[in-house]
């Protein structure tokens, strides 16, 4: 059985509070075979082909192996961080590249793994309803399956997956709750952004009001810290992390998504509070913004992806600027992207920017981000180090005897010597591959729709 990611975030911090000031990262290159790197579409299609050796055949559908070079990666699980659903996603988005009707047809039996995985009801001590973690990132992705097939199967299956959100929802104080994670990955904020999307997606209103509820609650378990607030990620949890996947900027980034989609101050007074406790403990020297890892250990421990770095932190300054363009929210966006800029990376490894090329702590998640602000902003200097970046993972690539693609690195800061190349969407091939898909779509001058729900331009 997979160990959670909670847990493997305990082991993480623990580990990493006694060497938060420096630490020594994988120095091994992996060979590489002398050739011309692929094309974007060509490394898609070549990440899609190593994800297919992982592949097995089930009576209900396909799952795939989550690591299938360590024993470690022998599991599978359903979920959108490293397991099927967001494989699923990645193919889906590789058959309208390619036209190739295969790959549909490998997604959708995937889906319907899927669906054979699902619970007769959500377990909420083991974050099971969680956009990440559980059954909105499933129910998320057999909504695309649907989009994508018009099987009616997939449809009633994404229903079924919101309707066991609503019935696992627990009244607390003022609101709801699923557990007691409050964070985007496993807890209400992602499960909350969930249902936001099924609100929009199947017009039920019912789904916006329990995200309302959720907000409320969430409200209510926001610490006061000076002129701000901030949230834990779990009241059990002994540290504290700012940052978007597990912490404040995540639930404030929720908050105000709430308040774009009802107009309601309350939630927009709470997200405010949590961006000035954000700015009040950033790290602004020479005009740029890194905000910590987690209190009280891990205070001068930069991140700089998707996790706990400026790339997912600066989904609040974006989506505080839509409410309100003319406050200066995405100055702080363009501050984070300069501390990435001043970094070094990709070339460069940082103690908090390791040997790890995935969507949550590297750089498929900075070039994703740096495209983002290029068209937003039109200014081609992020385009430009988006490209650098992602012909960096192309560098690092490893092909295989039967001409596939896939990439060995790091998950953990505090393990840089435990590498393997792994399937899934937040760590693993799929995700880069989906990184290859968009940059394949940007250099065609077409626009980009493979979004999650957390994403603040959806």
């Amino acid at each position: 059985m997979a160990i959670s990611r909670r847990d493997l975030l305990r082991l993480s911090i623990a580990a990493g509070a006694a060497s938060s000031l420096g630490l020594t990262t994988d120095k091994r290159k992996t060979p590489q075979t002398p050739a011309a790197l692929p094309g974007y579409l060509d490394a898609a299609v070549r990440a899609a082909r190593w994800i297919r050796t992982a592949r097995i055949e089930t009576p209900e559908g396909y799952v795939w192996l989550t690591g299938p070079e360590r024993p470690e990666g022998f599991d599978t699980t359903p979920n959108l961080y490293t397991g099927s659903s967001g494989i699923v996603l990645f193919l889906l988005e590789l058959a309208r590249a390619t036209g190739d009707k295969a790959h549909r047809e490998e997604a959708a039996a995937g889906a319907d793994a899927l669906i054979a995985s699902l619970p007769e009801k959500v377990r909420l001590d083991r974050e099971e309803s969680g956009l990440y973690t559980g059954v909105a990132g499933i129910g998320f992705t057999l909504g695309q399956v649907f989009k994508e097939t018009g099987d009616e199967k997939y449809r009633k299956a994404a229903v079924r997956c919101r309707d066991l959100i609503h019935a696992a929802a627990q009244p607390a104080g003022q609101g709801v709750e699923w557990g007691t994670v409050t964070d985007i990955i496993g807890g209400a904020s992602g499960t909350g952004l969930y249902l936001l999307d099924v609100a929009r997606t199947m017009d039920d209103t019912t789904s916006r009001d329990l995200a309302v509820k959720a907000g409320l609650r969430l409200i209510e378990l926001g610490i006061p810290e000076g002129n701000g607030r901030k949230w834990r990620m779990d009241p059990t949890f002994e540290r504290l992390m700012p940052n978007f996947s597990h912490g404040t900027a995540g639930v404030a980034y929720y908050l105000a998504t709430l308040h774009r989609e009802t107009g309601r101050q309350e939630f927009l007074d709470a997200a405010l509070a949590g961006a000035r406790y954000l700015q009040s403990i950033a790290n602004t020297e020479g005009d740029t913004c890194l905000i910590f890892h987690d209190e009280p250990d891990n205070k001068k421990l930069y991140y700089l992806g998707w996790c706990h770095g400026p790339v997912g932190t600066s989904r609040l300054w974006i989506r505080l600027d839509q409410i309100d363009g003319k406050a200066g929210w995405l100055n702080w966006a363009k501050k984070g992207a300069k501390s990435i800029l001043a970094s070094g990376i990709p070339e460069h490894q940082t103690p908090g920017f390791w040997n790890n090329l995935g969507q949550c702590c590297g750089s498929a998640g900075v070039a994703d981000f740096f495209l983002d602000l290029g068209k937003l902003t039109g200014d081609a200097t992020y385009t430009t180090f988006a490209r650098r970046v992602t012909k960096n993972i192309l560098d690092r690539a490893t092909r295989t005897p039967g001409g596939a693609l896939k990439w060995v690195h790091a998950e953990h800061r505090v393990k840089p010597e435990y590498v393997y190349a792994q399937t899934g969407y937040m760590q693993g091939a799929a995700g880069i591959g989906m990184l290859m898909l968009r940059m394949d779509r940007e250099t065609k001058g077409r626009g980009w729709a493979g979004r999650l729900p957390d994403s603040p331009f959806i």
